[in-house]
């Protein structure tokens, strides 16, 4: 039975921390955020542009990149505050040059160094201004980089460890073509001068997760795009859109505590697990269907290997569980062949911890769908 992924204000909303850990993020954000908004309206659009360019950067993987301190910036969360000035031979600074790419270091590392080196600098008005510059490019990664999704609420089947199950609200709308993250614009020729988009509504089982554009299958695992091909490129999309909340994380941890990072990644995380999972299952029927019309066809005498695909959830990428049906060799293909593949597997599975439970659980469940189907 499924279990409501609900929390309490006693809960700790960020799993694998201590409640001490939390409040202490909880309060150095804060104290960024007030610092921040403190500075004078120039100092803080220069570090958003600065801090655009430097994230845009670490997300395209460039090999180095250059970034300027304000010329100013307020030390204090005080109204009355004069700004200090930054020393002119600080200001200029690059990460990533030739001596980061010889020891194979990437651009986000070299660059949380460099920052942490400016951070402990004796002149205040450099550390102050690299804290806030790694405080603006975490924001902008979060804020900026990433869209922005619907409300949703996810529950947690059997055997799961992270929710991924989206709630059907009662009073669901059956379309909402009003609203940007309920349809798709759609192009077609235009025969009248100046008339708008065409607003495609997403399928209901889309409009219940948080970004309905990469929802490739329902809830019942039929495709909603194209190919298969296209499912593929949602989850990547899914990924990437992860690696950018994780890249902030790194950057600076206390990102944890702002609400907007814990709402997206609750909102894609869910996602990503639901469309993963819903894609191996897929492919596992496509896979069945292929042995089949193989042995229909006299074509697997000579042995049989399968790479049974899967979601690893810790991992968050599609993987392969490879093992062997029937050996090469001239031996006649037997049902049963798989369904005894398919058990021997289930014991390993069942008892091998390198995989977290719940994604356990969900191969099991594919190799279930495969020793089923072939079960006489």
């Amino acid at each position: 039975m499924a279990k409501q992924a609900q929390s309490t204000k006693s809960e700790n909303r960020y799993p694998g921390l201590e409640n001490d850990a939390v409040s202490q993020l909880k309060q150095e954000y804060l104290g960024y955020q007030e610092l921040f908004q403190a500075q004078p309206p120039l100092v803080q659009r220069f570090l958003e542009t600065q801090a655009s360019s430097v994230a845009e950067a670490i997300i395209q993987g460039l090999p180095q990149v250059r970034f300027t301190l304000p010329d100013r910036v307020v030390l204090q969360k005080d109204a009355e505050a004069k700004p200090a000035v930054v020393p002119n031979e600080s200001r200029e600074q690059m990460t990533g040059g030739l001596m980061d790419r010889l020891m194979r270091t990437d651009l986000r590392t070299a660059l949380r160094l460099r920052l942490s080196e400016l951070e402990q600098s004796s002149t205040r008005s450099v550390s102050v201004s690299a804290g806030l510059l790694r405080h603006a490019i975490a924001g902008h990664m979060v804020h900026n980089m990433l869209p922005a999704g619907r409300s949703v609420h996810y529950t947690a089947g059997e055997g799961e460890e992270i929710p991924n199950i989206p709630e059907k609200r009662k009073l669901e709308p059956e379309s909402a073509i009003t609203a940007s993250t309920d349809a798709i614009a759609a192009e077609e020729n235009r025969l009248e001068a100046g008339r708008g988009e065409l607003l495609v509504p997403y399928v209901e089982a889309a409009r219940r997760f948080y970004l309905p554009q990469w929802v490739a299958f329902d809830d019942e695992g039929h495709l909603l795009v194209g190919s298969v091909s296209e499912a593929e490129a949602d989850i990547a999309s899914m990924q990437r859109y992860l690696l950018v909340l994780h890249a902030a994380v790194g950057l600076t941890p206390y990102m944890v505590a702002d609400e907007e990072y814990q709402r997206k990644r609750y909102g894609i995380l869910g996602q990503l697990v639901n469309q993963g999972r819903a894609l191996a299952r897929y492919d596992v029927e496509e896979i069945i269907q292929t042995i089949q019309k193989r042995a229909t066809a006299h074509d697997l005498n000579r042995g049989l290997s399968l790479s049974l695909p899967y979601f690893n959830d810790q991992t968050l990428t599609m993987e392969s569980y490879n093992f062997e049906v029937i050996p090469a060799g001239r031996i006649m293909f037997v049902p049963a062949f798989v369904v005894r593949a398919a058990r021997e597997q289930e014991a390993k599975i069942a008892q091998d911890t390198r995989l977290s439970q719940s994604t356990r659980h969900h191969l099991l469940q594919l190799l279930n769908i495969l020793e089923k189907a072939f079960t006489k």
